[in-house]
């Protein structure tokens, strides 16, 4: 399971490594622009849960708008496993706040 974990932090880290030096803001289906740092601060924040090998944090989905704002929603066993995805978002380089919307669900 561990080796499943790392290996999928990898693939995502290495598809995100294009976007940390893209300039040009990418068009979603909407015509709505969002800068690509976005996904780079969504990745970020989805490499640190999982590095963390705690399968509950896993059920925690992130979501980033233009302005550095993260948002957390899912479910996790504990009010513990809330409070520390909550925390890892806000130490995560370029993020300017968090919402976190994670239920706790045994």
């Amino acid at each position: 399971m561990k080796h499943l974990v790392m290996a999928s932090v990898l693939a995502i880290s290495a598809a995100a490594i294009p976007m940390v030096f893209a300039d040009e803001p990418a068009m979603d289906s909407d015509g709505s622009h969002h800068f690509v740092k976005d996904s780079v601060i969504t990745t970020k924040v989805k490499a640190k849960l999982a590095a963390k090998h705690l399968t509950t944090l896993t059920r925690i989905t992130v979501d980033t708008d233009a302005n550095g704002v993260v948002w957390l929603s899912g479910r996790a066993p504990t009010q513990d496993a809330v409070d520390l995805a909550a925390m890892i978002a806000k130490n995560t380089e370029g993020v300017m706040s968090v919402y976190n919307d994670v239920a706790v669900q045994p």
